[in-house]
């Protein structure tokens, strides 16, 4: 069986800690797109972790992590990142790579950093971890296939051709050092030695897996409000966020995956640049930012402060359908206890219309949160295991986004905890 992990909004919706939760009960956590451009906070018995190319599951024993062709894959990242968790007590995890992923190489960062420098002030917001580059040189049949760093004539050859075309660009459109090919092939051999353990032909494997009954749980990185397509175009991410894309991204049949768990947050946040109609400002938003997630809302891997927001019906309503949504789980509830009343967007007014539903860029740049209060419940909710025992308006609220939603919320996340967690049946459900 396949369940796909995916965010409803622009990310940091807490996918992390919910991959986590179920990866308990899964065989293989995959990777399916998306770099170290973005992470995953943890936190479980081992403390707490940001993680940014691996897996959210790889903390038990008897997962396998598998990172899907789809993956822009920085290989010392990931090097990194293992060093990071075993240095800390975590067991060697058992890691596979697919033959056909594709390699964010040192030039992709240094592109990605001279392209925001020459944009200036009409930058993207990118984090600079080479991401757009890698995707262009991708879809542009010039990028390096990790299967290519085994056949040393053509990687000779290619590195050659690839050098060419970048110099022109760094020469005379950045005014940057060239490449150098030796250089550049040297680095590739180095590629080499560090990931050639891990290398499999990751559909075939997945495929088995299915044959012989195991669980697989898609990953994905970012949200729906990130896809180059159905996102907030241009600012958005280089790799297809929705769980659709799973089944190309780690090589698998669509039919395949049976339940996707969209993950959407209380409240709304975003790092970087766009169109974000609920966000809000000043102190109001510097007390959300202070109180929110585990130790405040920052990047995981940029470190940068959110920006923040009320939840947004519209966009979540928009995320949960084009995820192709089974369940909803609702994370950081309990950051909301400190509010005598908790403001929703429930529609966007948009040249004197109201809508509900998600629009295009250019209309989203001119829209009006539509608000509507709800009263607080005022406490702390953590600890609490059931549904049942929440708060009566901590109830409401849940129930106010699920109606106008239209997605069943299933789990809702009460605090950063593997255990923080509570399981409802909700009336959305199939009987």
């Amino acid at each position: 069986m396949v369940k796909a992990v995916v965010g409803a909004n622009w990310g940091d919706e807490g996918k992390g800690k919910i991959t986590d939760m179920l990866a308990e009960k899964a065989d293989i956590i995959v990777r399916f797109q998306g770099g170290a451009n973005a992470g995953h906070t943890i936190v479980n018995d081992y403390g707490k972790f940001a993680l940014h190319t691996l897996p959210s599951g790889v903390f038990y024993s008897h997962t396998t992590s598998v990172i899907g062709n789809g993956v822009a894959l920085n290989i010392p990242i990931l090097m990194k990142e293992i060093r990071s968790i075993t240095d800390r007590n975590v067991p060697t995890p058992r890691i596979l790579v697919s033959d056909r992923c594709q390699m964010v190489m040192p030039y992709h960062i240094l592109f990605d950093q001279y392209e925001e420098e020459r944009l200036g002030g009409k930058s993207f917001g990118s984090t600079k971890s080479g991401i757009a580059p890698f995707y262009s040189d991708k879809y542009a049949k010039i990028g390096f296939q990790v299967s290519e760093l085994f056949d040393e004539t053509l990687l000779q050859e290619k590195v050659d051709r690839v050098c060419e075309t970048k110099n022109v660009i760094l020469e005379h459109l950045y005014h940057k050092p060239v490449i150098r090919p030796e250089e550049l092939l040297a680095t590739l051999h180095e590629y080499r030695e560090m990931i050639e353990a891990y290398v499999c032909d990751v559909s075939a494997y997945l495929a088995q897996a299915l044959r012989e009954g195991k669980t697989v749980l898609l990953e994905g990185q970012l949200g729906t409000l990130k896809d180059p397509d159905h996102g907030i175009y241009p600012m958005v991410t280089s790799s297809s966020t929705l769980a659709a894309f799973g089944a190309i991204g780690a090589g698998l049949p669509p039919h395949e995956i049976k339940e996707i768990i969209t993950v959407c947050k209380a409240y709304s946040s975003a790092v970087g640049a766009g169109a974000f109609v609920s966000e809000i400002f000043g102190d109001e938003a510097d007390e959300l930012r202070r109180r929110g997630g585990d130790g405040g809302e920052y990047g995981a891997t940029t470190g940068r402060p959110r920006r923040m927001g009320w939840f947004d019906c519209v966009a979540s309503k928009y995320g949960c359908r084009l995820q192709g949504t089974t369940d909803v789980a609702f994370t950081v509830l309990d950051v909301l206890g400190y509010l005598e009343e908790i403001p929703v967007c429930v529609g966007y007014e948009i040249d004197g219309e109201v809508t509900t539903d998600f629009p295009v860029t250019c209309k989203l740049e001119k829209a009006k949160p539509v608000l509507k209060k709800l009263p607080g419940w005022k406490c702390d909710i953590r600890g609490i295991r059931t549904y049942e025992e929440l708060p009566e308006n901590c109830r409401n609220y849940v129930e106010f986004i699920e109606e106008q939603i239209g997605y069943p919320i299933t789990m809702v996340s009460n605090g950063p905890g593997r255990g923080d967690i509570i399981y409802r049946r909700s009336p959305l459900q199939k009987k």
